[in-house]
Parts: structure tokens; C-alpha cells; sequence
């Protein structure tokens, strides 16, 4: 694909569920013109469009069939019987002009009539074979792969070098600016935001599971380290209330959930566990503050996914039983936009999920929103200037932009993502309107990266100058 493929901000994106979608008749000519390996430019030709009416319907066709790639999208394209190799064969084709004279035939149900293609020169034969061997090739490489194949439980809640996927690089023309890099390289660790500051707490890294926390001064674009969660756990989220950080569960270094509650005092810089402790043991579940108290939702018990669903009042020091998630699941994530906390994504032990749940705690009550386009396991979600964002995810491969749902509409369109290949497990928070993504893993190592986007054209990153507002 190349640098322009998924470079605009805004595409609606189409279908529930990409294994099952239906392209239009226009959106099967582009892709069979595209599976041909004719360019952009060459396509709008072809058809008599401009390149951004084919970059459009060519964002709709990724989206619609969960393809990441030209490549991908071909590969699909002739797996479904939409295009075949042209070959001295007698079946049943609607024939559409493609370069070189040969034929690319639509789906069978399409077909009136029977026709047959007369066979290829040898130049021209050798040719196809060369590009057919070509887009395998390159398909053998790039095509996503489950990470748990072949590696058991370590790879569903422990990062190690055995967990191979796509690495992920930096987005061509990405509107996310890069920070000071976090100092040590992690996922699945807490982000949380106080005073102007973010918290980096615990997580997993090369060496394991710690309970590290390191502080990144948005004034001054410099990370200091703080007291250390004195229990180490990953697959964690933060709540904060107040001044003080609630870190809930999560997985110890053996993978096992925990039903500890551990809060960190960001004024005296100490933590505590003089609070009550989550009903059952739980980690990669969702986590987000709604009104001074805290919603957790799903995650693993360490034998299954789970639906429960908790709040946290912090005057009772209680937690209780609310409304079941509607879609048992773990790794997903919560933010909450008005009155409705909205719990996205998650990864159910064989796939990435699509669904999108929003909660109302007042009427203790679920209610169904319109599903990503893409399933995103262990995604970042936040909502800024009352918009969802998500950022990241992907278990079981990678994935080329980032997703933005508008409650006004219940729908969502594709943006722009600063990173391309597998990111996942990342920890992602907002200050004001701003949004921040730090650390994850890529596929093959710890990431210490530190991102930055605001949905306004400002510069986030440039140290204030003393006296400034915030």
C-alpha cells in the first residue's frame, strides 16, 4: 500500500462485520482493477473518476473486507472467486476489461452467461506467474498471525521474545507529536493523569512484571520516577479520584489475577492498600471515573472472560455488583462521553472483538452502539471533545488507522494513527482535550514511545513558559 492508502482523517467506514460484507458493483470494478496491480492513478483512468473518489472507495473496500493492504485486499478478492488468474479454461465470467486484454471475472451469481478465455501468450503468462508468486510472497510475510499460536497462555497475558507478530512503525504523515520517551519500555500498564502530570505505573518488561512508576511533567517534557507499586501486576488500568490513584487487580509475574486494590497518593507520593479489595480476583478488564466513583468491567479470573461489571464508591469504601457487560470479554476499554460510559473492543481468547456497549449508570442499564470496523484487542480509548477515539489494538494482527465514533451519529470513521503494525497493550489518557498513548508492545519488543494528539491544530509537546496556563 502505498504512503497516501489511509493518509486522510476522515472516511466513513461500513459493515459490522468484514467477513461477511458486500461490496457494491462499483467497489468490486475498483478491486478488481486494483488486483490487476494498476495504480490509483490508473484505476480513476480506467473508470473516469478522480484518484481521491478511488482513494475513498478503496478505504471503504479495506474496511468492509479487513484488509490491511493491496496485497491483502487481492488475496481476499481471489479467495472469495471475485477475481481469478486468467487461464485457457471454459467457466462461467462476466468479463471486465482489464490491461493486457485479460479478464476478471465477478462472482459466479453475477455471471449470465459462459464464455471462454482464450489463452495468454507465453510473455504474458510467465508475467502472471511472476506477479502471482510475487503477491504470495509478500502475503507469507505480512499476512497478521495469532500470537497465542503455538505459544500458550504466556503470550495472552505475558509478553516474551516468543511472541512474534509485525513490528510496528511510525504512520507516513501522522498529526501525532512524539514525546520525551518513557524510560523504561513496557505494556500493559496504567496511565493516569493528575495536576498536569502522567503516571506511568507497572506493567510488563523484558525482565517481567514490575510495579515501576514513572512521572512525565507535560511543562517540562521530562519523566522523573516515583515510589513503586509495591505489588507488581500488568494487564492493569487506573481511576483517579481526587489526587489519589486507584490501580485495581491485574496480573502477577505468573500470569495469575489478583483481587488487591492498591492506591497511590500523587501529593505524598506513597501508595496504600487500606482499601477494600475488588470482590473477585480480575485483570485486563476496562476501567474509567464517572462522577466520583469508579465502573470496572470484565476482564480474566485466570480460567475464563469474564462480564461482571463493578462499582466503586469511595465514600462507602465498597465495591458492588452492577449490570453484567452484555459481551464477556477482556482487554477492552471504557471512557465515557455525557451520561453513558461506552466500553469498546476487547479480545474474547480467540479474536479481536468489534463491539461497542455503553453503559448508564443511573438506570443501571446496557444498550448496544455501532461496532468498530475492526475488532481492536487490548486498544487505548478516550474520549475528547465529546468524541471516542481508539488507539491501537489488535491481538491477532495490526492494524493501519484509528477509529473515531460520534455519539450525535452512532457512527464511526477511520483516523489517523502515529504507529502501523501491531500495537497493542499500550496505556492512553487525556488532559483536556488532548490526547496522550504511551508504551505497548509491538509484536516483538516492550515500546517506550510517548504520543501525543489533539484534535485541534496546536503543538503539544513544546515546553510552557513559566507562568503559563495550562
Amino acid at each position: 500500500m502505498d504512503g497516501n492508502e489511509l493518509k486522510e482523517d476522515s472516511w466513513e467506514v461500513e459493515g459490522p462485520e468484514n467477513q461477511n460484507a458486500q461490496l457494491s458493483e462499483r467497489e468490486l470494478e475498483i478491486l478488481r482493477l486494483v488486483a490487476t496491480g494498476l495504480s490509483n492513478k490508473e484505476v480513476a483512468s480506467r473508470l473516469f473518476l478522480s484518484v481521491n473518489t478511488v482513494k475513498v472507495h478503496l478505504r471503504n473496500i479495506f474496511a468492509k473486507i479487513g484488509a490491511q493492504s493491496r496485497t491483502e485486499a487481492t488475496m481476499y478478492a481471489v479467495t472469495q472467486g471475485w477475481v481469478t488468474i486468467p487461464q485457457a479454461v471454459v467457466g462461467t465470467a462476466e468479463e471486465s476489461p482489464v490491461e493486457g486484454g485479460a479478464s476478471a471475472p465477478v462472482a459466479p451469481e453475477m455471471a449470465p452467461r459462459v464464455v471462454i478465455t482464450p489463452p495468454l501468450p507465453w510473455a504474458k503468462r510467465i508475467a502472471l506467474i511472476v506477479i502471482v508468486l510475487g503477491v504470495a510472497l509478500g502475503l507469507a510475510l505480512t499476512w497478521p498471525r495469532s500470537e497465542s499460536a503455538g505459544t500458550g497462555q504466556s503470550c495472552e497475558f505475558i509478553n516474551s521474545p516468543d511472541c512474534k507478530a509485525p513490528i510496528a512503525t511510525g504512520a507516513s504523515g501522522s498529526s501525532w507529536q512524539t514525546g520525551a520517551q518513557m524510560p523504561t519500555s513496557r505494556g500493559r500498564l496504567a496511565l493516569a493523569a493528575v495536576s498536569g502530570k502522567l503516571y506511568a505505573i507497572g506493567g510488563d518488561t523484558l525482565t517481567g512484571v514490575t510495579g515501576i512508576v514513572e512521572v512525565y511533567d507535560l511543562r517540562t517534557n521530562l519523566w522523573a520516577s516515583a515510589s513503586s507499586k509495591p505489588l507488581p501486576v500488568a494487564n492493569i488500568a487506573a481511576g483517579v479520584l481526587g489526587a489519589r490513584i486507584y490501580v485495581p487487580g491485574g496480573c502477577n509475574a505468573s500470569g495469575t489475577p489478583t483481587s488487591v486494590v492498591e492506591v497511590y497518593d500523587s501529593e505524598q507520593d506513597q501508595w496504600s492498600s487500606a482499601v477494600a479489595g475488588l470482590p473477585a480476583p480480575v485483570c485486563a478488564y476496562a476501567l474509567v471515573e464517572y462522577q466520583q466513583k469508579l465502573y470496572l468491567f470484565g476482564g480474566s479470573n485466570g480460567r475464563t472472560y469474564t462480564s461482571a461489571s463493578y462499582v466503586y464508591d469511595p465514600q462507602a469504601d465498597r465495591w458492588t455488583a452492577i449490570m453484567p457487560l452484555p459481551t464477556a470479554r477482556g482487554f477492552a476499554a471504557a471512557a465515557v462521553v455525557g451520561e453513558a460510559i461506552y466500553v469498546v473492543g476487547g479480545y474474547d481468547g480467540l479474536r479481536d472483538l468489534a463491539v461497542c456497549e455503553r453503559y448508564y449508570p443511573a438506570a443501571d442499564r446496557w444498550e448496544a452502539c455501532a461496532p468498530l470496523a475492526v475488532g481492536r484487542g487490548g486498544l487505548g480509548l478516550v474520549a475528547s471533545a465529546n468524541k471516542l477515539y481508539t488507539i491501537g489494538g489488535g491481538w491477532n494482527g495490526y492494524l493501519a488507522f484509528g477509529e473515531r465514533y460520534n455519539p450525535d451519529s452512532d457512527t464511526w470513521i477511520a483516523v489517523d494513527t502515529p504507529l502501523t503494525g501491531q500495537w497493542r497493550n499500550l496505556a492512553a489518557t487525556s488532559v483536556g482535550v488532548d490526547i496522550y498513548a504511551v508504551g505497548g508492545w509491538d509484536g516483538q519488543s516492550h515500546l517506550s514511545v510517548n504520543l501525543a494528539y489533539s484534535p485541534f491544530p496546536i503543538k503539544i509537546f513544546l515546553p510552557l513558559q513559566s507562568g503559563s496556563g495550562n
